[in-house]
């Protein structure tokens, strides 16, 4: 057995890349080439992977464990999944998100539509300090109200992600707003302190950037007066309208904002999700509510928007994503135990000689992390890991490492198809990643800022906590 275990070695730089350049390939040619579904690539980078850890010295129960330790750590996210899933369907079948989609359309109009959705993201994502909740809430209805506007699709995902993403980031209810000062070694208060600056220069970019394609859009005429009053009828044909159906949501979001753990404050959504259509839809029964919740809302009504709009939720209809985690936390967990990313982080670690270039390759790595082992978490942990020490020996404050966690292992998780962070929003809001990713203004423009203000030393501070572009600035005084 010993003999065994010494059998094992560290991968080479080289043998490394050879594995995610195979998957990279292949995800490529399935996606691009062919536009096929992500999983059956991503499971080729599996073996691939496997193959490496077999040549490595690893035995198949081994690698076997390394699969199911990385599903392991993304179960949290599979349950949500599940019962975001549910929570939809029964949300339909209960008039819950046909009445946020009704009264939403008397009060956004397309000029300040993307505006207001970025805010009420960002808002009910701050309060309740989880992105996936408020895009499988309000994100849903958001997209109906988008689409009865008649409103670009893909840019209303855009706005819905760019807000609660932001939100997510900076409340210190969030998971990863308290992961990544842990694995800095500071405190949130610190950690979101530091973030403030340059996190309100990209939103405020974001904002302004909404606002102007809302005007844009309303200038073009796309927006069909007619169309908004078509649905409003056909939703109110299907469904008893009653304000007392927007109190689900509300009572989802005071239950997280409150602090109970997202799984029990989405569940207490289904729950009174039910009450409220068994009260007001009175065709809705007990056992319609079982079937959308396994199958999601269907219906016929011969209307192309209805039924576009309304026939999602359920269960099944989450195995799309829930499959694609399992295959990609396979990946992950094997390319984590191996240390095969690791290896290519410790030879680059090698040419950093500036602050910026270190807060610069931490942000690269943590997106790398992102697409090859795909769980928002891990890309903030490893790079977390691998680089703390590297911080402390350029004595720059631990603020500095936590910040470029969350500027980019947290909001370019949504950009990556396979990522779990990419398939459940494909899922919940029926649009695809390479559909929404160049309208998710505030993801991919908060990596690229946060580097240049690292040049600019206004996301690098010492030691003391003091930010570099002050210093220079004393010292030019």
């Amino acid at each position: 057995m010993e003999k065994e275990e010494k059998a094992v070695r560290m991968p080479k730089v080289w043998e490394a890349l050879i594995v995610l350049c195979v998957l990279i390939l292949v995800l490529a040619v399935g996606i691009i080439v062919y536009g096929v579904d992500p999983h059956v690539p991503m499971l080729i980078g599996v073996a691939a992977a496997a193959i490496m850890a077999k040549i490595l010295g690893y035995h198949w129960e081994q690698i076997e464990h390394f699969m199911i330790k990385g599903i392991s750590k993304a179960m949290q996210s599979i349950i949500i999944l599940v019962i975001i899933g549910v929570l939809i369907g029964v949300w339909l079948n209960a008039g819950v998100v046909p009445a946020m989609i009704y009264y939403g359309l008397n009060i956004l109009k397309p000029s300040i539509f993307f505006v207001a959705t970025v805010l009420i993201c960002s808002i009910t994502a701050l309060a309740t300090g989880t992105s996936w909740g408020t895009m499988g809430t309000m994100g849903v209805a958001l997209m109906g109200i988008g689409f009865g506007l008649g409103l670009n699709p893909a840019m209303t995902a855009g706005a819905i992600i760019s807000g609660s993403y932001f939100g997510d980031k900076m409340s210190p209810l969030s998971d990863t707003t308290n992961l990544a000062p842990a694995m800095a070694g500071t405190d949130i208060m610190s950690h979101i302190k530091f973030m403030i600056l340059p996190t309100a220069i990209v939103y405020a970019i974001t904002l302004v950037f909404f606002g102007i394609m809302g005007f844009t859009v309303t200038s073009d005429g796309v927006a069909d007066v007619s169309k908004v009053l078509d649905l409003q009828v056909a939703l109110k044909d299907m469904f008893t309208i009653n304000p007392a159906l927007l109190l689900p949501p509300v009572i989802v979001i005071v239950a997280v904002a409150l602090k109970m753990p997202a799984i029990p404050g989405i569940s207490l959504g289904i729950v009174a999700g039910i009450v409220v259509g068994m009260i007001f839809q009175p065709d809705a029964t007990l056992g319609s509510f079982f079937e959308c919740g396994m199958n999601g809302f269907a219906c016929e009504t011969g209307i192309y928007e209805i039924d576009r709009l309304l026939n999602t939720g359920g269960l099944m209809n989450m195995t799309f994503s829930i499959s694609m985690t399992i295959i990609a936390m396979m990946f992950g967990g094997i390319m984590e135990e191996t240390h095969q990313l690791e290896v290519i982080v410790n030879k680059l670690k090698k040419i950093v000689k500036t602050p910026a270039g270190l807060v610069s390759l931490t942000e690269v790595t943590s997106i790398v992390s992102n697409a090859t082992m795909p769980e928002q978490y891990i890309s903030l942990v490893v790079p977390g890991r691998m680089y703390s020490e590297e911080y402390k020996k350029m004595e720059l404050s631990p603020t500095t490492l936590s910040n470029a966690l969350e500027s980019s292992g947290t909001v370019t998780s949504a950009l990556i198809p396979w990522n779990t962070c990419g398939v459940f929003i494909t899922s919940t809001l029926g649009i695809s990643a390479m559909q929404y990713a160049p309208w998710a203004v505030f993801n991919w423009l908060m990596p690229i800022a946060c580097i240049v203000m690292a040049f600019l030393g206004v996301t690098v501070a010492d030691k003391d906590g003091v930010r570099l572009c002050k210093k220079r600035k004393a010292k030019a005084a």
